[in-house]
Formats: C-alpha cells, structure tokens, sequence
C-alpha cells in the first residue's frame, strides 16, 4: 500500500464517496461501496502492486455501484419518484473554460514537438495506433517509436506542468 494512500486515506475515501453519492448512492450505500473497494483493492494488492491506488479504489467503488445498480433492477425493485435523485452533471461554465484553456495550451505543446514526434505521438494518441503499427508506417522501430512516445509525453508534461 503507498504510504501516500495510508496517510491521505480520509481525503481519498471523501473523493470516493462524493463520486458515488454524485451517481445517486445514499451516503451509507457509498460507505459500504468505498469499504468494499478499499477490500478489493487489499486483497489486489497481495498479489501484485498497484501503481494508481486511488485509481484502483475508484474504479472498484464505481464498479461496485453498477453491480448493485443491476442486481436491483434485475430483481424488479421498484424506485418511489421521491427517492430518486435528479443529478445535473453539465460540467459548470468554470469547469469548460478550464479545459478550454487546458485544449489550446496542449495544442501549442503538441506544436512545438520536432515533426517526427509529433505525428508519431498524433498517430498513437489520437489514431490509436500500436506502437507496431506506427513502426511499420514510418519504416523506423518500435524502439525509435517508444523514444519518440517518451520524449513526446515528457516534453508536454513540462510544458503543461501547473495546468
């Protein structure tokens, strides 16, 4: 387990937590979705190292939701209009200018990379070509494809570091 994770657990199970009662979980069905993930992601853990916990917890937690979202509608339990929780999630006007902003300045970073990188990067990450694929493409290997991904998502990560 991180120590990262171990230390910031309450913010983290907090984040947790909002997610779910966001996708309209009662706040006890998302405490016992977050202690049921934090179980998953436990007993993950004791078989290989997991690189993202809050991630790995994230994910299960949401996942958790779902499985009890359809084993309710499967069993044809009905919802009474007034339990249901109407949720707006239109992102705020704040929130699309940011990822505005964030878009344009990506794009001026993808523009700054060397031509090569660049349609190597725009290839595996826009195209969704394997890194075969683009090494068969431009007549180069998969190795020189790896170095152009690399050197790609440090310089962007840079340039977009504070963003």
């Amino acid at each position: 387990m991180s120590a990262w994770l171990l230390k910031n657990w309450q913010d983290v199970f907090a984040r947790v937590r909002g997610a779910l009662r966001r996708r309209g979980q009662t706040e006890h069905e998302a405490e016992d979705l977050v202690q049921e993930a934090w179980l998953r992601l436990v007993r993950y853990e004791e078989r290989q190292p997991v690189e993202q916990p809050e991630a790995f917890l994230m994910r299960a937690a949401l996942n958790l939701s779902i499985d009890v979202h359809r084993t309710a509608v499967g069993r044809g339990e009905h919802v009474l209009l007034e339990d249901v929780l109407l949720i707006d999630t239109t992102p705020s006007i704040e929130a699309v200018v940011l990822a505005r902003e964030r878009m344009a300045r990506l794009a001026t970073g993808v523009s700054r990379l060397t031509e090569r990188t660049r349609e190597i990067f725009v290839a595996n990450r826009v195209d969704g070509l394997s890194p075969t694929e683009i090494a068969k493409r431009y007549g180069i290997s998969v190795a020189t494809v790896h170095q152009h991904l690399a050197k790609a998502t440090l310089r962007l990560t840079e340039w977009m570091e504070g963003w």
